[in-house]
Order: structure tokens, then C-alpha cells, then sequence
């Protein structure tokens, strides 16, 4: 089956369907969120002296998200599968499936009008939390099954912003969804990322060939740039002259949780700190894999909402995910959800100082 034509919501449409919505803690921490992408457009949290600043990059309003000469996917909820799929095609139950190819030759995050750039509707919404739904029609960018899609954002007293992701299908589909914030822990827009310290939960990682899909191999990261083990600084390798981070141009691949007996407890991913600020992030997740991102492909033309623009590598994302590729590399944890069934996941980024 071929994809069908997407249109995409208008700037006229943000304007009077999209709100945003500012969870809150005494503390002064807040995160802010709109319905449209159900994107995290600002996360404010305090550095080691106290002192508050934004650490998401992003726009001010839907409307500028739409406008945006280059939108790679600020804070937004990514699906119906995150990350990419080989040529944009893949078969199941017998039948072949053709999406859009927004990549190169591969499908990316969803396609062209993925979750990313839809409407979702707020159901609930308090200080500390708010729940978003989106019915993903059947056929919608060339994914079979309506899919009923949820995701609930949750502020703690601990400074924890959990993400609870929930779908079912009335048919067998691909489902991988995922958070795609980048975050500069100095500051959004201020500077690179390169000095943030890295610590990785993975002993593995999947390389890729030239489109940047798995081919299938699951690598040690020993005696690799791909090493983070233990925290390093994201600049430290960067530039090492090696095929996988020539492809990537930098960071842009799939590592392998080291998970425990049960694989869909949640598990600590990664922990990133940044010397000059003392601000730390630490992530966990029920999900088998995590894509390290360092804004290879930022170029310093994109303006954020406080007036800076964003330099190259000017940010991270860790998106949690199943691994890219999965429909077509059945070695691989499946992404296939069936009729009957719930997908579940859960993601906790928790912000500290030291």
C-alpha cells in the first residue's frame, strides 16, 4: 500500500486551535508544553547558585514551530515510528506497506506530517501534569490500524518530568514513540553542548551504513568513540576520525541499554552534567534503547525564542526508543503492536544541581 497525500495545520489553525499549558512547581521549576506536536517548548530549572534558566530548545508559539525555515523536531513527540525505516517500507502480515521517504531514501519520525506536526487533544491539565490524545487514522502516512495515541506529562516535587506514552490499535501496526527535546544544560542557545559530560548505561550500540540505518550489528562500544561507559565530555571524540561518527557527522545512533532480567522495568540511561552550571540530567526508561543526538545538523541559522540562534551542536536530544530500523530486522525488540494490546512506555528526565 502507498502512502497517502498529508496536509500539515496551518499557521491560521495554531493561532486558534493551539494553547500553551506551563506546569509548575514551588520550587520555580517549570516546564511548558503545547498541544500542538504535544512539543515541550521550555524547560526552566535552576543551576547550582539557584538561579533559573531555560534549558530546552525551541519557539515561542506553535505558529513559529510551523513558520521555522528548519524544524528538526524541537520538543515534540515523535511517531507513529521514531527515528528511521529503511527505504521507507516494510512488511507485515503478508502485506507491504510504502511511507513516505523524508530522509534521504528512509522514513523519518513518522513522515511528513508525523505526531510531531498534528493537533493533539488536552484532555486534562493541572500545575503538575497534563494528558494529550491523537487518533492516527488508518492509513495516515501509510501506517495501517487507527491507532489511539496518549502522553502525560508529570512535574514532580523532585524535579522529575515523567513521560507516559499509551496506544492500542484495532490493527497490527508499527508503534515507536519517543521525546525529542534537545537540551543545553548552560542555557538554551548558549553555545555548543561539547563540554557536557556524557554518561551512557550501554555496553552496545548499532551501527549504521550510510543512511544511517542499523545494519543489523549490535557493537561493543569498548575502545570506541562510542564509549560512555563512564561520563566523558561530549567534544572529547567527536572529531575522531572513525566510520561511524564520519556517517553520522558526529553522535546520531542507537545505543543498547544494558537492561536487567526484566526488560521492561525501568532502567537508568543516561546522566549528563554540565561543569559550567552544575546542572544535571538524569534519565530512565522502560524502553530497550536510547538515540544520542548532538545536533550535527544544526546550523546556527535557526533563531530560538529568547533571540539566540542555535549554533552546530548546540544542543543533545536522548531519545528513548526501540531500536530504528525494528520492522524490517526481526533480531531486533518488536515494535509490532496488535489489536488487544496496549503499548505502554515511560521516560523520567530528572534535573538536579551539584
Amino acid at each position: 500500500m502507498t502512502v497517502p497525500a498529508s496536509t500539515g495545520v496551518t499557521a491560521e489553525e495554531a493561532a486558534t486551535s493551539t494553547r500553551l499549558h506551563t506546569l509548575k512547581k514551588s520550587n520555580g521549576m517549570e516546564v511548558t508544553v503545547t498541544n500542538y506536536g504535544a512539543i515541550i517548548t521550555s524547560i526552566l530549572t535552576a543551576d547550582r547558585d539557584g538561579n533559573l534558566e531555560d534549558v530546552a530548545l525551541g519557539h515561542r508559539t506553535a505558529a513559529e514551530y510551523i513558520a521555522a525555515s528548519e524544524k528538526p523536531y524541537f520538543g515534540a513527540v515523535v511517531g507513529r515510528f521514531g527515528n528511521r525505516i529503511a527505504e521507507g517500507t516494510f512488511t507485515l502480515d503478508g502485506e507491504t506497506y510504502t511511507l513516505a521517504t523524508n530522509n534521504g531514501d528512509n522514513h523519518l519520525h513518522g513522515g511528513n506530517v508525523g505526531f510531531d506536526k498534528v493537533i493533539w487533544d488536552v484532555k486534562s491539565v493541572s500545575d503538575q501534569s497534563i494528558h494529550l490524545t491523537y487518533v492516527a487514522k488508518d492509513m495516515e502516512e501509510g501506517y495501517p490500524g487507527n491507532l489511539r495515541v496518549s502522553v502525560t506529562y508529570t512535574l514532580t516535587d523532585e524535579n522529575q518530568l515523567i513521560v507516559d506514552y499509551a496506544a492500542t490499535t484495532d490493527k497490527a501496526t508499527p508503534v515507536n514513540l519517543t521525546q525529542h527535546t534537545y537540551f543545553n544544560l548552560a542555557g538554551e542557545g548558549n553555545g555548543t553542548v561539547l563540554d557536557h559530560e556524557v554518561m551512557l548505561n550501554a555496553d552496545r550500540f548499532t551501527p549504521v551504513d550510510s543512511g544511517l540505518i542499523p545494519t543489523g550489528e549490535l557493537r561493543s562500544v569498548k575502545d570506541t568513540p562510542f564509549d560512555f561507559t563512564s561520563p566523558k565530555a561530549i567534544g572529547r571524540d567527536i572529531e575522531t576520525e572513525n566510520e561511524q561518527l564520519a556517517l553520522g557527522k558526529g553522535y546520531d545512533h542507537n545505543w543498547v541499554l544494558n537492561k536487567g532480567v526484566n526488560a521492561t522495568e525501568l532502567t537508568l540511561a543516561a546522566v549528563v552534567y554540565d561543569p559550567a552550571t552544575g546542572r544535571v540530567l538524569t534519565v530512565s526508561t522502560t524502553e530497550p534503547g536510547v538515540q544520542f543526538y548532538t545536533g550535527n545538523f544544526l546550523t546556527g541559522t535557526l533563531t530560538g525564542k529568547s533571540g539566540k540562534t542555535y549554533s552546530h551542536r548546540g544542543g543533545f536530544c536522548l531519545e528513548t526508543q526501540h531500536f530504528p530500523d525494528s520492522p524490517n530486522q526481526p533480531e531486533f525488540p518488536s515494535t509490532i503492536l496488535s489489536p488487544g494490546e496496549t503499548y505502554e512506555s515511560q521516560t523520567i528526565f530528572a534535573f538536579s544541581a551539584r
